[in-house]
């Protein structure tokens, strides 16, 4: 019974590092997106956001106004004044731009 606990422990451990390591390259790229990538246009170019050290003028500034992922969802889905609508965005690299926000911005 000792032994089944000890590799149950370690297959529980093994998956969480799994997952961390898959979570922290779904951030990485949600910022590349965010500064450089993301189409039809690179966010950063736009707003300002101090952890992908941009800072742009036209559109908010994601540390003060620091959104929630269904906000910046709808958003980059419907476009909201001179932003445009991200809606032909591959959906998981939309979604790694949100996570990526919302983990920067909180």
């Amino acid at each position: 019974m000792k032994q089944l606990l000890v590799a149950l422990g370690t297959l529980i451990v093994s998956f969480s590092s799994v997952t961390a390591f898959a979570d922290e390259a779904r951030l990485e790229r949600g910022k590349e997106l965010f500064i450089s990538s993301a189409q039809p246009i690179p966010c950063a170019i736009c707003h300002t956001l101090n952890d992908a050290g941009t800072t742009g003028t036209i559109g908010p500034n994601f540390d003060e106004l620091k959104p929630d992922a269904e906000r910046i969802r709808r958003t980059m889905l419907e476009g909201m004044g001179a932003m445009p609508s991200f809606e032909d965005m591959d959906e998981d690299d939309r979604e790694a731009v949100i996570e990526y926000l919302v983990s920067a911005t909180q």
